[in-house]
Protein backbone atom coordinates (compact mmCIF):
# COMPACT_ATOMS: atom_id res chain seq x y z
CA UNK A 1 0.00 0.00 0.00
CA UNK A 2 1.14 3.30 -1.32
CA UNK A 3 1.29 6.13 1.36
CA UNK A 4 2.73 9.97 0.86
CA UNK A 5 6.92 9.89 1.79
CA UNK A 6 5.99 12.20 4.49
CA UNK A 7 3.94 9.95 6.31
CA UNK A 8 5.81 7.30 6.35
CA UNK A 9 8.78 8.78 7.68
CA UNK A 10 6.55 10.20 10.50
CA UNK A 11 4.89 6.77 10.86
CA UNK A 12 8.16 5.50 10.95
CA UNK A 13 9.67 7.76 13.67
CA UNK A 14 11.86 9.18 11.97
CA UNK A 15 10.62 13.02 13.27
CA UNK A 16 7.70 14.28 12.53
CA UNK A 17 5.66 15.29 9.28
CA UNK A 18 6.84 18.62 9.33
CA UNK A 19 10.43 17.94 10.02
CA UNK A 20 10.01 15.02 7.47
CA UNK A 21 9.37 17.66 4.78
CA UNK A 22 12.89 19.37 5.41
CA UNK A 23 14.05 15.93 5.73
CA UNK A 24 13.29 15.46 1.75
CA UNK A 25 13.50 19.08 0.14
CA UNK A 26 17.25 19.13 2.30
CA UNK A 27 17.71 15.65 0.07
CA UNK A 28 18.41 13.38 2.96
CA UNK A 29 15.91 11.50 2.12
CA UNK A 30 16.78 8.57 -1.04
CA UNK A 31 14.09 6.17 -2.03
CA UNK A 32 15.56 2.86 -3.64
CA UNK A 33 19.45 5.02 -3.75
CA UNK A 34 17.62 7.66 -5.43
CA UNK A 35 17.39 11.39 -3.65
CA UNK A 36 13.56 12.44 -3.77
CA UNK A 37 12.70 15.85 -3.09
CA UNK A 38 9.52 16.24 -4.39
CA UNK A 39 6.87 16.32 -0.86
CA UNK A 40 4.17 13.64 -1.67
CA UNK A 41 6.36 10.93 -3.10
CA UNK A 42 4.27 7.56 -3.14
CA UNK A 43 6.22 4.97 -1.67
CA UNK A 44 5.60 1.60 -0.34
CA UNK A 45 6.85 0.97 2.61
CA UNK A 46 6.87 -3.08 1.65
CA UNK A 47 8.35 -2.91 -1.20
CA UNK A 48 10.65 -0.09 -1.19
CA UNK A 49 13.88 1.10 0.46
CA UNK A 50 14.00 4.42 2.31
CA UNK A 51 16.79 5.87 3.84
CA UNK A 52 17.46 8.99 5.73
CA UNK A 53 21.14 10.16 5.57
CA UNK A 54 21.98 6.55 4.37
CA UNK A 55 20.10 4.60 7.04
CA UNK A 56 17.37 2.27 6.23
CA UNK A 57 14.01 3.55 7.51
CA UNK A 58 11.52 0.73 8.86
CA UNK A 59 7.82 0.87 10.54
CA UNK A 60 8.67 0.12 14.50
CA UNK A 61 7.53 -3.21 15.32
CA UNK A 62 6.04 -1.64 18.33
CA UNK A 63 4.30 1.12 18.70
CA UNK A 64 4.87 3.10 22.14
CA UNK A 65 2.88 5.63 24.01
CA UNK A 66 4.14 7.39 27.27
CA UNK A 67 3.20 10.36 29.21
CA UNK A 68 6.27 12.22 31.08
CA UNK A 69 5.51 14.27 34.34
CA UNK A 70 8.03 16.71 33.01
CA UNK A 71 9.99 18.70 35.50
CA UNK A 72 11.28 22.18 35.38
CA UNK A 73 14.69 22.87 34.32
CA UNK A 74 15.34 20.79 31.26
CA UNK A 75 14.80 21.07 27.73
CA UNK A 76 11.77 19.00 25.51
CA UNK A 77 14.38 18.30 23.18
CA UNK A 78 15.58 14.66 22.22
CA UNK A 79 19.55 16.28 22.57
CA UNK A 80 20.42 19.93 23.77
CA UNK A 81 24.00 21.32 21.85
CA UNK A 82 24.30 23.19 25.11
CA UNK A 83 24.80 20.91 26.95
CA UNK A 84 21.45 21.12 29.32
CA UNK A 85 19.40 18.07 31.04
CA UNK A 86 16.72 17.01 28.62
CA UNK A 87 13.21 15.39 29.06
CA UNK A 88 14.18 12.26 27.53
CA UNK A 89 16.36 11.33 29.98
CA UNK A 90 13.75 10.31 32.42
CA UNK A 91 12.63 7.78 30.25
CA UNK A 92 15.60 5.49 31.20
CA UNK A 93 14.60 1.56 30.25
CA UNK A 94 13.00 2.33 26.75
CA UNK A 95 14.68 1.04 23.71
CA UNK A 96 12.20 2.64 21.08
CA UNK A 97 13.26 5.60 19.92
CA UNK A 98 10.85 8.10 20.87
CA UNK A 99 9.79 11.78 20.59
CA UNK A 100 7.60 14.22 22.28
CA UNK A 101 4.88 15.27 21.06
CA UNK A 102 4.92 19.32 21.12
CA UNK A 103 6.91 21.56 23.75
CA UNK A 104 7.10 22.38 26.94
CA UNK A 105 9.15 25.10 28.30
CA UNK A 106 12.25 24.92 30.28
CA UNK A 107 10.68 26.20 33.70
CA UNK A 108 7.57 25.09 32.74
CA UNK A 109 6.13 21.41 34.33
CA UNK A 110 3.67 19.07 33.61
CA UNK A 111 2.03 17.19 30.96
CA UNK A 112 4.66 15.41 28.06
CA UNK A 113 3.65 12.70 25.44
CA UNK A 114 6.17 10.98 23.70
CA UNK A 115 5.65 8.74 20.80
CA UNK A 116 7.07 6.81 17.89
CA UNK A 117 3.67 7.24 16.40
CA UNK A 118 4.18 10.14 13.67
CA UNK A 119 1.26 10.44 12.35
CA UNK A 120 -0.70 11.04 15.57
CA UNK A 121 2.23 13.23 17.05
CA UNK A 122 1.78 15.17 13.80
CA UNK A 123 -2.08 15.92 14.47
CA UNK A 124 -1.64 16.62 17.89
CA UNK A 125 1.16 19.31 17.22
CA UNK A 126 -0.06 20.60 14.17
CA UNK A 127 -2.32 23.82 14.48
CA UNK A 128 -4.59 22.66 11.19
CA UNK A 129 -6.05 20.63 13.79
CA UNK A 130 -6.88 23.03 16.60
CA UNK A 131 -5.81 20.62 19.40
CA UNK A 132 -6.54 22.64 22.75
CA UNK A 133 -3.72 22.87 25.18
CA UNK A 134 -4.78 23.65 28.71
CA UNK A 135 -2.49 24.94 31.51
CA UNK A 136 -2.73 26.48 35.14
CA UNK A 137 -1.00 29.22 35.24
CA UNK A 138 0.46 30.65 38.98
CA UNK A 139 0.34 34.26 39.17
CA UNK A 140 1.25 36.82 41.61
CA UNK A 141 -1.65 38.49 43.81
CA UNK A 142 -5.37 38.53 42.40
CA UNK A 143 -5.56 38.67 38.83
CA UNK A 144 -8.13 41.74 37.56
CA UNK A 145 -11.15 40.62 35.83
CA UNK A 146 -10.29 42.99 32.95
CA UNK A 147 -6.93 41.37 32.34
CA UNK A 148 -8.54 37.98 32.18
CA UNK A 149 -10.73 39.65 29.45
CA UNK A 150 -8.29 40.94 27.71
CA UNK A 151 -6.61 37.43 27.43
CA UNK A 152 -9.69 36.38 25.78
CA UNK A 153 -10.27 39.23 23.61
CA UNK A 154 -6.99 38.87 22.69
CA UNK A 155 -3.40 41.22 22.46
CA UNK A 156 -0.77 41.34 19.86
CA UNK A 157 2.39 39.59 20.82
CA UNK A 158 5.68 40.75 18.85
CA UNK A 159 5.14 37.96 16.53
CA UNK A 160 1.62 38.90 15.76
CA UNK A 161 -2.11 38.96 17.77
CA UNK A 162 -2.97 35.72 19.92
CA UNK A 163 -5.83 34.90 22.65
CA UNK A 164 -6.91 32.72 25.11
CA UNK A 165 -9.56 30.38 24.00
CA UNK A 166 -10.42 30.07 27.59
CA UNK A 167 -9.13 32.01 30.80
CA UNK A 168 -10.90 31.86 34.19
CA UNK A 169 -9.25 31.48 37.87
CA UNK A 170 -8.95 28.41 39.19
CA UNK A 171 -7.86 28.27 42.60
CA UNK A 172 -7.21 31.30 44.62
CA UNK A 173 -4.34 30.78 47.70
CA UNK A 174 -3.12 33.29 50.07
CA UNK A 175 -0.85 35.65 47.97
CA UNK A 176 -1.15 34.02 44.99
CA UNK A 177 -3.85 32.80 42.22
CA UNK A 178 -4.04 29.74 39.48
CA UNK A 179 -5.37 30.68 35.96
CA UNK A 180 -6.63 28.00 33.87
CA UNK A 181 -5.49 29.17 30.23
CA UNK A 182 -6.82 27.06 27.24
CA UNK A 183 -5.04 27.85 23.71
CA UNK A 184 -5.24 26.57 20.39
CA UNK A 185 -1.94 26.50 19.16
CA UNK A 186 1.73 25.82 20.42
CA UNK A 187 3.51 28.67 19.65
CA UNK A 188 7.18 29.52 21.94
CA UNK A 189 6.00 30.63 25.31
CA UNK A 190 2.71 31.61 24.40
CA UNK A 191 1.10 31.38 27.82
CA UNK A 192 3.61 33.07 29.53
CA UNK A 193 3.57 35.98 27.16
CA UNK A 194 -0.15 36.09 26.93
CA UNK A 195 -0.24 36.84 30.96
CA UNK A 196 2.63 39.15 30.84
CA UNK A 197 1.21 40.96 27.73
CA UNK A 198 -1.62 41.90 30.25
CA UNK A 199 0.07 43.17 33.44
CA UNK A 200 0.27 39.47 35.14
CA UNK A 201 3.21 38.53 37.03
CA UNK A 202 4.26 34.25 36.31
CA UNK A 203 5.54 32.42 39.00
CA UNK A 204 4.99 28.86 37.70
CA UNK A 205 3.67 26.92 34.40
CA UNK A 206 1.56 24.05 34.79
CA UNK A 207 0.44 21.78 32.47
CA UNK A 208 -1.90 18.76 33.96
CA UNK A 209 -3.06 17.00 31.36
CA UNK A 210 -2.60 16.31 27.45
CA UNK A 211 -5.45 15.67 24.86
CA UNK A 212 -7.62 14.64 28.11
CA UNK A 213 -4.01 12.89 29.67
CA UNK A 214 -3.28 13.61 32.68
CA UNK A 215 -0.53 13.49 34.97
CA UNK A 216 -2.37 12.44 38.26
CA UNK A 217 -0.42 10.12 40.55
CA UNK A 218 3.15 10.98 39.07
CA UNK A 219 5.88 12.66 40.49
CA UNK A 220 8.10 15.25 38.35
CA UNK A 221 10.32 12.46 36.50
CA UNK A 222 7.94 9.74 36.59
CA UNK A 223 6.13 8.38 33.25
CA UNK A 224 3.85 5.38 32.44
CA UNK A 225 2.52 3.84 29.16
CA UNK A 226 -0.68 4.99 28.05
CA UNK A 227 -3.66 2.64 28.66
CA UNK A 228 -5.48 1.58 25.08
CA UNK A 229 -8.72 3.55 26.06
CA UNK A 230 -6.18 6.81 26.31
CA UNK A 231 -5.12 6.47 23.22
CA UNK A 232 -8.18 6.10 21.73
CA UNK A 233 -8.91 9.53 23.67
CA UNK A 234 -5.68 11.13 22.28
CA UNK A 235 -6.48 10.24 18.49
CA UNK A 236 -9.71 11.93 19.50
CA UNK A 237 -8.10 14.75 20.74
CA UNK A 238 -6.30 14.74 17.53
CA UNK A 239 -9.59 15.13 15.43
CA UNK A 240 -10.46 11.87 14.45
CA UNK A 241 -13.81 12.11 15.80
CA UNK A 242 -15.60 11.66 19.14
CA UNK A 243 -15.00 14.11 21.94
CA UNK A 244 -13.52 18.15 21.33
CA UNK A 245 -10.24 18.06 21.49
CA UNK A 246 -8.86 18.19 25.11
CA UNK A 247 -11.92 17.00 26.65
CA UNK A 248 -11.33 15.39 29.88
CA UNK A 249 -13.36 12.10 30.14
CA UNK A 250 -16.40 12.36 31.87
CA UNK A 251 -16.72 16.05 31.77
CA UNK A 252 -19.87 18.05 31.03
CA UNK A 253 -20.55 20.18 28.35
CA UNK A 254 -19.08 23.58 29.55
CA UNK A 255 -18.06 22.78 32.42
CA UNK A 256 -14.70 23.22 34.40
CA UNK A 257 -12.00 20.08 34.35
CA UNK A 258 -10.99 18.45 37.33
CA UNK A 259 -7.46 18.86 36.74
CA UNK A 260 -5.00 17.36 38.84
CA UNK A 261 -2.75 20.11 41.14
CA UNK A 262 0.57 20.57 40.65
CA UNK A 263 3.47 18.87 42.53
CA UNK A 264 4.39 20.90 45.72
CA UNK A 265 7.76 22.37 45.78
CA UNK A 266 9.77 22.23 48.59
CA UNK A 267 12.29 25.55 49.13
CA UNK A 268 12.62 27.90 46.57
CA UNK A 269 13.57 27.79 42.48
CA UNK A 270 12.97 24.50 40.48
CA UNK A 271 14.57 21.26 41.77
CA UNK A 272 17.52 20.21 39.57
CA UNK A 273 16.53 17.38 37.19
CA UNK A 274 17.85 14.32 37.55
CA UNK A 275 20.29 12.60 34.97
CA UNK A 276 19.71 8.90 34.07
CA UNK A 277 21.29 6.33 35.93
CA UNK A 278 21.26 2.38 34.18
CA UNK A 279 22.39 1.18 37.56
CA UNK A 280 20.32 2.70 40.22
CA UNK A 281 17.51 5.33 39.22
CA UNK A 282 17.04 7.86 41.67
CA UNK A 283 13.76 8.06 43.01
CA UNK A 284 11.37 9.71 40.38
CA UNK A 285 14.31 10.22 37.81
CA UNK A 286 13.10 8.15 35.00
CA UNK A 287 11.19 5.42 36.93
CA UNK A 288 7.92 3.90 35.61
CA UNK A 289 5.23 4.29 37.61
CA UNK A 290 2.92 1.02 37.82
CA UNK A 291 -0.31 1.03 36.75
Amino acid sequence: MKERLQKFLATAGVASRRKAEEFIVAGRVAVNGHVVRTLGTQVDGAADLVTVDGRAVHRPERTRYLLLYKPPGCVTTLSDPEGRPTAAQYLTGVAERVFPVGRLDWDAEGALLFTNDGELANRLAHPRYGHRRTYLVKVKGDPPPAALERMRSGVRLDDGPAQALECAVHERADKNTWVRVVVGEGRRHLVKRLCESVGLDVLRLFRPEFGGVTVARLRPGEFRELAPEEVEGLRRAGGSGGAPAGALPGAAPGAAPALPKAARRHGHGAPAPRPERKERPSRGGGRRRPR
